[in-house]
């Protein structure tokens, strides 16, 4: 054991001690009673891709597996830049589960990973919907943190060697904080793990072309995400807002029941404001709108100075209560990790006494515009949003295949990707930027790009799918993103439903992949011009029958050219409507 020095580590002396433990940096300060441990590595989800998704929480699963039934209060998390193993217990007990976890990382007992990855995946079937899960995907796309609130798609087929690699490479001593509630680090501790390096937190992705953005999600829930730069400020401000709105939207416009806010960290330098209310759906514009002018609000530095001065005594209070240094020891092992400013209690406590109002107004609006907005409504536009994609730019060439359960509906599959048209757009999956495929033995494939945007191919329901394009499926995806999935039971394979009117218990929310309203990306400029001719030209090969007939010039062949023409006018713009392409593509 030997003394921790980083001068990124403020003086602490008195509060919290620092050392290290066979390389491991731990933190310690003492508090009354049993000692809670907490090692923690800076790996988490958002370090996976979506086909490999699980893979850390695999890991965690794994290396308690030996730890059996026991009396310990311990457990496993797994965050999207963090997995932390925890504990609490007297000394001893402390120390073999500290023990027994870094010997599990060095040798992961592999004769138990398909049984914990059923495990997994039961686990995952017993969560149930939340209304933040699909704020990530709309958010970063299925990369990195949009892999938030999808399937664990790696736990169908991670192998014990991708496993174990993962483990060596990122549960290293030089990717790991130790923090433990005591005036001391225990005798007994055996912390080898293998070298390596601190891995940094993942760069973000983004699935939004402009912000603040809205999409419309389920009845009944309002969230708003946005990315902030992290700051005393702030988190100040989350607590404002969430002030703000429970006065606003609950207790003086009765629309809520709850209304709040949460700061959380994402990496070194951003943080994640979530913004959070609910409503029946006959106060569900009214939320909307209470919502909106309640943001407003405090973007124009309505704050009253009193609303700061109690959100700022709350926050100082955090700092008047006994063994202060054991309760930091969390938040400052994860500063550490990511590599994010610690500031000592009195540097934090001068800062929050500096913030004033002009700040949290500079905070509401970089909240604001760079803001995505779920609303349980038909829109947002009049706020200022912009409706965020829920439709693809454009599409690929390839062979039509027509649905055979919505005349309106065609499957392109093409050399560089696939394109599901709709009538309300486009939605496409490039073979270059596919994210992940599933695949069945049966032929169903479905393909998520990484912009999150998802085409479902079965051939059941798709005329023409036959072996030879699902061939060309499996020959252009790269082999890194293919999942297989099990067979299916013959009744659970789609088959077509007789053609009808649009069901009018359709889900009311928006699926980010294929869902939308009104005919956008799909009324082009080539359309319009193509359509035109289509409608006018028969007009003109009317009177020119006609003069035909009165004039002495036989018109046989000109009228059966005429058309013609008309019939590929008509066939063109159909085309270029379902399609985007005035041609069937090959």
């Amino acid at each position: 054991m030997t003394t921790y020095d980083d001068p990124a580590f403020p003086d602490l002396d008195g509060l919290v001690g620092h050392t290290t433990v066979h390389g491991i940096p731990a933190l310690f300060a003492p508090r009354p009673g049993e000692i809670t441990a907490g090692l923690m590595f800076r790996v988490g989800h958002a370090d996976e891709t979506l086909p490999t998704f699980g893979l850390t929480h695999l890991v965690e699963h794994l290396a308690l597996y030996r730890l059996g039934l026991s009396d310990l209060h311990y457990n496993g998390a797994t965050a999207g830049t963090y997995t932390l193993f925890h504990v609490t217990g007297d000394e001893d007990e402390v120390v073999t589960y500290l023990n027994s976890v870094c010997g599990a990382l060095r040798d992961l007992p592999m004769d138990r990973l398909e049984t914990e990855k059923e495990i997994l995946r039961t686990e995952a079937g017993s969560r149930g919907k939340s209304p933040f899960s699909p704020m990530p995907l709309w958010r970063y796309g299925a990369q990195g943190y949009g892999l938030a609130g999808n399937d664990e798609l790696g736990t169908r087929t991670l192998t014990p060697d991708q496993v174990r690699h993962w483990a060596e490479t990122r549960f290293t001593r030089d990717n790991a904080v130790l923090f433990l509630t005591a005036d001391r680090v225990p005798d007994g501790l055996d912390l080898t793990l293998p070298a390596g390096h601190r891995i940094p937190t993942p760069a973000p992705s983004s699935a939004l072309p402009v912000t603040p953005a809205y999409f419309r999600g389920d009845d009944g829930h309002l969230v708003f995400t946005s990315v902030v730069r992290r700051s005393t400020a702030a988190g100040v401000f989350a607590d404002v807002l969430g002030r703000a709105l429970f006065q606003d939207l609950r207790q003086k416009g009765g629309y809520s029941y709850s209304a709040e806010a949460d700061y959380s960290p994402r990496d070194a330098d951003f943080a994640t404001l979530t913004a959070y209310a609910d409503a029946l759906p006959q106060k569900q514009d009214a939320a909307v709108g209470g919502f909106v002018d309640t943001f407003a609000r405090l973007r124009a530095g309505r704050i009253e100075q009193a609303e700061l001065d109690s959100v700022r005594g709350k926050a100082l209070k955090r700092y008047d209560v006994p063994d202060l240094g054991a309760a930091l020891l969390p938040s400052y092992a994860l500063s550490l990790l990511t590599g994010h400013r610690i500031l000592s209690p009195e540097q934090h406590r001068d800062e929050l006494k500096a913030v004033g109002v002009a700040d949290l107004r500079e905070v509401a609006r970089e909240a604001w515009d760079a803001g995505l907005l779920q609303v349980p409504t038909e829109g947002a536009n009049w706020a200022g949003l912009t409706h965020a994609p829920h439709f693809s730019p454009s599409g690929v060439s390839g062979t039509l295949h027509p649905s055979l359960e919505d005349e309106d509906v065609t499957l392109i599959i093409g050399a560089a990707g696939v394109t599901l048209s709709t009538p309300g757009g486009l939605v496409t999956v490039r073979y270059d930027a596919c994210a992940a495929m599933t695949t069945r033995p049966d032929g169903g494939r479905c393909l998520t790009g990484l912009d999150g945007f998802q085409v479902t191919v079965e051939p059941t329901l798709f005329g023409d799918v036959t072996a030879e394009r699902i061939a060309v499926l499996d020959k252009a995806v790269p082999a890194a993103a293919v999942v297989p999935l099990p067979a299916r039971p013959v009744e659970a394979i789609p088959r077509p439903r007789e053609r009808s009117a649009a069901d009018p218990q359709a889900p009311a929310g928006e699926p980010k992949q294929t869902a939308g309203q009104g005919p956008a990306g799909r009324v082009t400029g080539h359309f319009v011009f193509v359509a035109a001719l289509a409608t006018l030209w028969p007009v003109l090969l009317v009177a020119l029958v006609v003069n035909g007939i009165n004039g002495a010039s036989p018109m046989g062949f000109g009228a059966v050219a005429g058309f013609a023409l008309e019939v590929l006018l008509i066939r063109a713009a159909r085309n270029l409507y379902r399609t985007g392409q005035p041609t069937t593509p090959q």
